[in-house]
């Protein structure tokens, strides 16, 4: 069958326009540039949203975790307030409070005589202290020789 042109076109024909049974060039190049589009868009999306995440992570904040599942909640409920209440927190520096009081009691065993942590093992758990004394007051103290060496927990990161 001859390609013919319809009596009712104009003679000269814009070059995207094609014969019938020939690839639209025009056509596959817009669909390339729609697809590296939205993958960019989407990419960009996604950076500036874990933006507060990888914020508080660069600077090793104590409050990591709350500032990713802000993060998370903003994503998953579409509610703003959380990310922008996650990039407050990822920008504030939150004092440590337990460096100085373990300072402190570090210290304060120092000055009673007793090694760095000794004084852990004398201390009362969560139910509290005895009423009545269960042992001779002498005894205790033969009992745990004060040479056994503490064992020393490393600090694990949980967000590196």
């Amino acid at each position: 069958m001859a390609s013919s042109l319809n009596p009712a076109a104009p003679h000269h024909l814009p070059s995207f326009i094609t014969a019938p049974g020939e690839t639209d060039v025009l056509m596959v190049v817009v669909a390339v540039f729609l697809v590296i589009t939205v993958l960019a868009v989407g990419l960009l999306f996604l950076r500036l949203h874990t933006l507060p995440e990888r914020m508080a992570h660069k600077s090793h904040k104590l409050q990591f975790e709350i500032v990713a599942v802000l993060g998370l909640l903003a994503l998953f409920t579409h509610m703003h307030i959380f990310w922008v209440a996650g990039l407050l927190l990822a920008l504030i520096d939150i004092p440590d409070f337990g460096n100085p009081l373990r300072r402190m009691a570090g210290s304060l065993e120092k000055i009673a005589g007793m090694r760095p942590g000794e004084g852990a093992y004398e201390a009362p758990d969560e139910i509290g202290v005895d009423t009545e004394p269960t042992e001779a007051p002498g005894e205790r103290e033969a009992e745990v020789p004060k040479t056994i060496p503490l064992p020393r927990m490393p600090k694990e990161r949980t967000h590196a």
